[in-house]
């Protein structure tokens, strides 16, 4: 076995080769929260423990068993972060927002941590996209913040993924509704996996997610939510299926679906996708009408979601993506050339949008040339090399044409330069939209 040091179990390297989908996905992501009037919030990545376990609630199996906490120098009890809602509820409490127009949107991207078994698609550090919306109870922003992640997954090439939604109701209903369950899984006691036998008392929602063979038998004739929620309920759900409908979403009804956190009332949704295999999870949300005042803010509604970078990159096709190093532009050298010409060069081609590097390895003329080739550079500008001499060529990498400038000045040497290859570029452009 090596002595070198590798990446933590359950955590990976991004290499430049996979960073550039993961950015376009950050600006389609973005620019859809900007449409729909979100402002970006970063929260710290370790909170009081407390956030969380209030918050998520101390049944759930993050709480339970996934979070990475540790005890500071000041004896204060932190934790990395395992999800965003929490963090946001108590930033929103923290900093008056109730105060602010409702509601309050806001969008978050960076990375959470799980100690849970790693698996394809299931990391132990891993990056989400987010989007929460607090301080208004309209079922319209229920399905705006449903319809604004499957636009997200469209853009990003997510095909055939699913969405599920359903209601657990008010919080009073879903008490009720757990006792019963309690009933009917002690009835069933003998044909329960042991991990939901051992935590009837504690979450009996939790066994609508069990992969164990008879517990999923079991389930099928287990009492639903869905049908002993309120009237006020079921009209702010059936609003929202309206609205989606109206927004043209697809989606279908499943009363067995769960959501892993304690906070969730009312609308919850998940959207899958079969390509991602057993963890099919791409994203998934819904209102938390009682977070906020749970971690000491006021009593506040709300609705948000979570999807997973990697996840929606794995099931998906982000097109546009530029390839890391991918050049617009080589600033080659001859012997003897102006290198401050050359960079004052690439640094103009590249303030102005153009994406170019200059020789910085020692090669020779024709090493360069293979490296650009190697790199992809669509352009080669050749600076000549004679003392006083302001001469270049601009090689197109394509064809290889290659056009010679003469007869420069001091003076104009670098606008004739960038003069010549914006019209190159633009010939180019326009001749492939032909």
């Amino acid at each position: 076995m090596s002595d070198s040091p590798q990446a933590p179990r359950g955590t990976y390297d991004v290499l430049p080769v996979q960073s550039a989908e993961r950015s376009l996905l950050i600006e389609i992501a973005e620019e859809e929260f900007e449409l729909a009037g979100y402002a970006r919030i970063d929260t710290p990545i370790f909170e009081e423990t407390t956030v969380f376990a209030r918050g998520v609630g101390e049944s759930t199996e993050i709480v339970s068993k996934e979070m990475y906490s540790f005890t500071d120098q000041g004896d204060r009890s932190l934790t990395l972060r395992p999800e965003g809602t929490a963090a946001i509820a108590r930033a929103y409490g923290e900093h008056g927002m109730h105060k602010l127009p409702a509601p309050v949107k806001l969008w978050y991207y960076g990375p959470f941590f799980r100690q849970e078994a790693p698996q394809a698609g299931r990391y132990r550090q891993f990056f989400q996209i987010g989007a929460e919306a607090l301080g208004s109870d309209d079922p319209a922003l229920d399905a705006e913040s449903i319809a604004l992640l499957d636009r997200i997954l469209r853009r990003a090439g997510v095909e055939g993924y699913r969405l599920r939604v359903s209601s657990l109701g008010s919080a009073p209903e879903r008490r009720a509704y757990s006792e019963q369950l309690k009933g009917y899984l002690r009835d069933h006691d003998a044909e329960l996996s042991d991990e939901v036998r051992e935590r009837i008392e504690l979450n009996p929602l939790r066994a609508f997610d069990s992969k164990h063979p008879g517990t999923i038998e079991v389930m099928k004739g287990a009492p639903k939510l869905l049908d002993t929620i309120s009237a006020g309920d079921r009209a702010h759900f059936d609003e929202v299926l309206a609205l989606l409908d109206a927004a043209g979403v697809g989606y279908e009804v499943d009363p067995s679906l769960v959501r892993g956190l304690d906070y969730y009332t009312r609308t919850v949704f998940e959207f899958t996708s079969d390509r991602l295999g057993a963890q099919s999870g791409v994203g998934g949300g819904g209102r938390y009408d009682g977070l906020v005042e749970m971690l000491g803010g006021p009593a506040t509604p709300g609705v948000g979601w979570a999807a997973g970078v990697e996840r929606i990159v794995q099931a998906g096709e982000i097109e546009g993506a530029r390839t890391p190093g991918e050049l617009d532009v080589f600033v080659a050298l001859e012997t003897g050339a102006d290198r401050a010409a050359a960079f004052a060069l690439a640094s103009k081609l590249q303030e102005s949008g153009v994406a170019a590097v200059i020789e910085l390895a020692g090669r020779s003329l024709k090493g360069q040339l293979k490296q650009a080739s190697r790199a992809g550079a669509l352009r080669v500008v050749i600076m000549g090399g004679e003392r006083g001499q302001y001469d270049a060529a601009i090689k197109n990498m394509d064809g290889g044409q290659q056009h010679e400038l003469s007869g420069l000045t001091a003076d104009d040497y670098l606008e004739r330069i960038i003069e010549s290859l914006t019209e190159d570029m633009e010939a180019a452009t326009a001749e492939s939209a032909q």
